[in-house]
């Protein structure tokens, strides 16, 4: 269960050391990624972390997802982003030529509506294909057969399904507005934030005006447009599908018509039993925490004290200027034989925060803490160190031999520039080293403060972490 209220992120964290997710169009998804330790002069060798392969990058500007939900009062505390990854999904499912020209901010086509919907729903039974332009290899085509055996989507009378063709913005509200089940006014002129709604005919006011009492159209980005344009961007229908999934209990079991009807949101409140911080925290660490009053998941009822499950699914390090940011998943809520799995999205969510987190805590972990960081950064600064000596002797060693053989082969001018090649390789190598070396002492410098200002004035650090004296209040 969810709410149909969409929290946006509208911070952008910008350098030296970590990000994720999102590059800076917002538009391309990645691995979540935190470097080694702050860049300092974007020095070889720095190490780039992912939740599945380790990397190298040079150094860059790193941005913080953008639409992403984070926790009130911690905004450096993700808990979501589901429509960009089915955006993301349908983009790797496309073929090359389709996935080279993919724009999500470019209208939605028929055959992508009817991939998010059947994917966003789970749905499985697939009619038989009866458009002879819709071939066994289309991309989506179990995604097209999925949506019209769910009896949400319909072809043209001449036979065809058009699945190249974009799909207006009337079809699409006649489309959302054929799942839901709404309360609403089927004869007033379609208004949405005080503006009326263009481009829609006779025909499909009564569908717009379902569509625009559910709410779901407050969760989607470009909203201007939603006005405006005669046509949504396949972003806004994804984000359109999980503001419903959000806001409406789904039941696919006898098709897709009217299986989104309204119900009441499940509010959980917890505290943790550890702190999870993007200063120590890493991808895939699980937490628990425990609720702090009676609450009703999946028509079962916990009570207070009930365990709750979950992971992290993304970190990026804090840095000079940067307060990094950790995205956290809840999971399952237990007490006892009795166990629920949570949505895998949460609507929202907010914190009672605590400035200054148990003192006992601190100074026990504190040291060990110091060792770790000093450990962690002065490892990867010789390896970085080791990489860069290897390459520059391998590229200096290679234009000794080349002067050599192009002298001996009667070339000396050859000869000579590849010494003098040798000696740039040397004078680079050179620079790169101190580059390196001077990031890493930095970066060494940079973990001990923070560890010494954590320790002394919690505060500064509490933004991109939750600690188990705050409690937690999620709704889904």
């Amino acid at each position: 269960m969810r709410l149909s209220k969409e929290i946006l992120a509208t911070l952008s964290v910008v350098c030296l050391t970590s990000g994720v997710a999102f590059a800076a169009d917002c538009n391309t998804t990645a691995d979540v990624q935190a470097y080694a330790h702050p860049t300092l002069f974007s020095a070889q060798g720095h190490s780039l972390l992912t939740g599945n392969v380790d990397q190298v990058t040079t150094g860059a500007k790193i941005y913080k997802p953008c639409n992403a939900k984070t926790i009130s009062g911690k905004q450096n505390v993700v808990i979501g982003r589901e429509a960009k990854k089915q955006l993301a999904d349908m983009k790797s499912k496309m073929d090359t030529a389709r996935a080279n020209a993919y724009d999500p901010k470019m209208a939605v086509l028929r055959s992508e509506i009817a991939y998010i919907i059947s994917t966003g729903l789970n749905l499985t039974q697939e009619a038989p294909n009866k458009y002879p332009d819709v071939a066994s290899t289309y991309w989506a085509k179990s995604e097209i057969d999925k949506a019209l055996a769910a009896d949400v989507m319909i072809g043209y009378p001449d036979n065809t399904f058009k699945p190249d063709q974009a799909i207006t913005k009337a079809e699409v509200f006649a489309t959302f507005a054929k799942m839901m089940v709404v309360d609403h006014d089927a004869a007033a002129t379609p208004v949405f934030n005080g503006q009326e709604v263009k481009y829609i005919p006779n025909w499909a006011v009564g569908c717009t005006n379902e569509v625009l009492a559910s709410g779901i159209l407050n969760a989607v980005p470009d909203k201007d447009k939603i006005v405006n344009d005669e046509y949504l961007s396949k972003e806004q229908v994804a984000y359109m599908l999980n503001a419903m999934k959000a806001a409406f209990t789904i039941n696919t079991s006898n098709g897709a018509e009217g299986c989104a009807t309204k119900y009441t949101p499940t509010t959980v409140k917890i505290k943790l039993s550890e702190r999870l911080s993007a200063r120590t925290t890493t991808v895939g660490d699980t937490f628990t925490a425990k609720t702090t009053c009676d609450t009703t998941v999946n028509g079962q009822t916990f009570p207070a004290g009930s365990t709750v499950k979950g992971v992290v699914t993304g970190v990026a390090r804090p840095g000079v200027g940067n307060p990094g940011y950790i995205e956290v998943k809840f999971q399952e809520i237990k007490s006892g034989s009795c166990k629920a799995e949570f949505p895998c999205e949460a609507a929202c969510a907010s914190v009672d925060v605590q400035k200054n987190p148990n003192i006992i805590s601190r100074v026990l972990s504190a040291p060990v803490e110091v060792v770790a960081r000093t450990a962690g950064v002065s490892g990867r600064t010789v390896a970085a160190t080791a990489n860069v000596v290897s390459n520059g002797t391998e590229e200096i060693v290679d234009n000794v031999a080349d002067a050599l053989s192009d002298t001996a082969s009667l070339h000396p001018l050859k000869g000579v520039k590849d010494l003098s090649s040798g000696v740039v390789a040397v004078g680079k190598g050179t620079t790169n080293i101190v580059k390196t070396v001077t990031t890493g002492v930095f970066g060494l410098g940079y973990e001990l403060v923070d560890e010494v200002k954590y320790l002394i004035v919690p505060s500064t650090t509490n933004d991109s972490s939750l600690n188990p004296d705050e409690e937690l209040t999620i709704v889904f």
